[in-house]
Order: C-alpha cells, then structure tokens, then sequence
C-alpha cells in the first residue's frame, strides 16, 4: 500500500491523466455556442439589450475583480482546491442556467462563470507542481490538445444536435450540466501537490524563485522510487517540530513573498521589448475575451435565431480547429521571430482590425462568420509568436 501511494506522488502519469480527463469534461460544453439564443429564447425570455448591456458585462467586471486575487490564492492554496471551487462555480453556473429566471437571476450566473475564467489558472498550474521538468513539454502539450480537441467536439455535438435532432437548448444545457460534473467528480481525484511556485516551496531554506530559475527550481522535489513515498506521508501529516521550528511565520512568508513578486516585476519589465510584447498580450487579450462574449449578439442581431437557421456550433467548431492549426504550424515554420516577431504582430493585428471592421460594416451573416473565422485564427497564431 505504501508502495502504490509512493508510485502516485512520483509518476506523471496518473496526475496528468487526471488533469487531462478533468479539462476535457469542463471544456465539454456543447451549449455554449448557443447561450445567447437561449437567453433571449422562450426559456428566459430575456430581450438582446438587457443581455448585452446587464448580462454580459457582469462577466467582464467579475473575471477582472476576480483574477489578481484568485491568482495569489491559488498558489497559497496549492492548486487543487481552486480547481475544486472552479468544479462548484461551473455546477453552479449551469444550475442557475437551466432553473433560475429573470435577469438577477442571469447576472448571478455571470459573476459565477466569471469565476470559473478566473480560476482556469489553477489547471495550467496544477500539473507543474506534480510532474518533473523533464515531462514539462509533454504534460503541456497533453493538457493544451485536450482541451482543444473538447471544444471542437462540443462546438460539433451542439450544432448536430440542434441541426438534425432539432434538441432544444434547455437540453444543451442538460448536457453541459452532466460534463461540468463529471470534471469536478475528477478534481477529487487529483493527488494534492506538496509545493507551488512562491508560497509553498521545497525545503525553507530555498530563496524565492528569480525569473529566469522559476521552471528550474519547480522540478526540485519530484520523487523517483517507492523509497521515498515516506517524504509523501510526512507531507501529509504536516512537518516535525524541528521543521516548524525553521519556518517563518505565515504573516511575514506571505509578505516576502508579495516583495518579491514585486522585485520580479520589476527585474522583468526593464526590458523594452518584453513590455511592449506583454503590453500588446494584455490589449489584444482582452480584445478577445471582449470579442467571444459579444460575437453571438453580434450573430443574433444580423440574423435572429427565432427565425433563422444557427450555425453558432459549426463556425466555433471551424474557428478552433483554424486556430490550432495555426498554433501548431509556428512550430513547424523555421523563422527567427526575434527579427520578424514585430513585422508579424503588425501584420496580423492590423488583419485582426480588418477583421472587427467586416463584421461590423458588413450586414450578411456569412461575412460576419468568415470574420471571427480569421479573427481567431491571426489571434491564436499571434499568441502563440508572444509565447
């Protein structure tokens, strides 16, 4: 027994096969494509400006006024309890979605879902705190595919089921309902890390991490035989006196740590080129959030869902596969993006605005669609030059 529990604190495997199966039933979410023809349908009886100016602005103020800090909190805590409160907000998301009515009732589910974005964090986190530097790229590239791969299938699900099952969007939701539950039901079974990147780190004597030793220094602690599962069971049962004798006080670790976070701040940001890339990651992603929460309104508007055919599933399933295909053909194109990287951005922002200005000059809707097509393509390409 003590063998099998010193095999899970130091394989990979089961903490990202967990993670994974857990970001591919959150991200399984076929609804989604369709929430604001559902809001503004028979079901809520909600009209498109009460969505557009006091639904869907809650979500924007909550995901900002919840990011900082649930970012602070989630390296305190370890990661895996904010993915269980995310696994809570989802549930509860889609609860309110399918039983509540009136327009309080959709706000309170906006600043739940704002914050189920904002402690997203807590999964790309989470499993650098439970594997070894050396499987870094390979948990990263499992954890980022699954996840597209499960909005691609939600966006085709949705679209099949309403297209040619003629499924309402209550039962859309239905379904979302049952996925978001079985990813909480796998935040259970994740192991809980013994370390994370500022709060919690391996040994007191270690100095807070600089920026260029963070990756390094997160590998320091992983486990390599069933020798060592005793370190497991004493991170379990809490240090030994002795130990706690050498921490410092939680008040004063807490402030060190915010001081230092300042100082890499700092040290970071004294480079020209880092905080102007930075600059336009932070612009151009808050464009983006701005541009998927409005872009069904937007579709709405040019055609109404009551009396036009919704191909909502079908451009987001397209859009996500364009954007993965771009993604992973920076990797295959053999450029020096320290000499193009600024010709590229330039480029491609400016074919991002030309864009946002066909969607909005233009009425048809297939216009509109091929848009935000191009749109998340140059988006996700670009993100991933900054990267």
């Amino acid at each position: 027994m003590d063998c099998w529990k010193g095999a899970i604190c130091s394989s990979w495997i089961y903490p990202t096969l967990i993670i994974c199966v857990n970001g591919f039933f959150s991200t399984m979410r076929p609804s989604e494509s369709f929430l604001t023809p559902y809001l503004t349908g028979p079901d809520k009886n909600l009209t498109v400006e009460q969505v557009t100016n006091q639904v869907f602005p809650v979500w924007t103020y909550s995901y900002l006024a919840l990011l900082v800090p649930v970012f602070l909190i989630t390296d305190y805590v370890r990661y895996k309890p904010i993915l269980l409160l995310q696994g809570i907000s989802f549930i509860v998301t889609w609860l309110l979605l399918l039983f509540a009515h009136g327009l309080v009732a959709m706000q309170v589910m906006e600043f739940f879902y704002g914050m189920v974005t904002a402690t997203e964090v807590a999964y790309y986190a989470y499993i650098y705190s439970v594997v070894s530097t050396d499987h870094y790229q390979r948990v990263t590239s499992y954890c980022r595919s699954i996840t597209l791969i499960a909005a691609t299938l939600a966006a085709v699900l949705g679209q099949l089921l309403v297209s040619l099952a003629d499924v309402s969007y209550f039962h859309l939701n239905a379904i979302t309902l049952a996925s978001v539950s079985l990813a909480f039901v796998c935040s259970f079974l994740l192991p809980m890390p013994q370390k994370s990147m500022f709060f919690h780190r391996k040994g007191s004597s270690e100095t807070l991490p600089q920026p260029d030793r963070v990756v390094a220094e997160l590998s320091s602690n992983t486990s390599l035989s069933c020798q060592e599962d005793q370190d497991c069971a004493a991170a379990d049962t809490g240090p030994n006196p002795a130990q706690q004798a050498q921490q410092p006080e939680p008040q004063h670790h807490v402030l060190r740590v915010l001081v230092q976070l300042g100082k890499d701040l700092k040290d970071c940001y004294s480079s020209r080129k880092l905080l102007y890339w930075s600059l336009w990651w932070a612009l151009a992603t808050a464009g983006y959030n701005q541009i998927l929460n409005y872009i069904q309104v937007l579709w709405d508007f040019r055609a109404p869902s009551h009396s036009s055919a919704v191909y909502n599933g079908a451009v987001e399933a397209v859009a996500t596969f364009l954007g993965s295909a771009t993604s992973m053909a920076v990797g295959y194109v053999k450029v020096n993006w320290d000499l193009t990287g600024e010709l590229a951005l330039g480029i491609f922002s400016a074919m991002d605005a030309g864009s946002l200005f066909l969607m909005y000059f233009i009425d048809n809707i297939w216009a509109c669609y091929a848009g935000y097509l191009a749109f998340k393509a140059c988006y996700m390409l670009l993100i991933t030059i900054a990267t």
